[in-house]
């Protein structure tokens, strides 16, 4: 039950953040999905240099 509320609570604060700050919620997914692909570019070079 309590999980749950925690739960709401969030959804509900995520999606009152996107309609009062667009670009700051844009800014924040940009920079999310940057450190993301950053990461899947390390662990390539990781795999890479363990082969070679």
């Amino acid at each position: 039950m309590l999980k749950k509320v925690i739960a709401l609570l969030v959804v509900g604060f995520v999606i009152y953040y996107l309609l009062t700050a667009p670009a700051g919620a844009a800014d924040a997914v940009s920079d999310a999905f940057g450190a993301i692909m950053d990461a899947f570019g390390q662990i390539g070079i990781f795999f890479n240099e363990l082969v070679n």
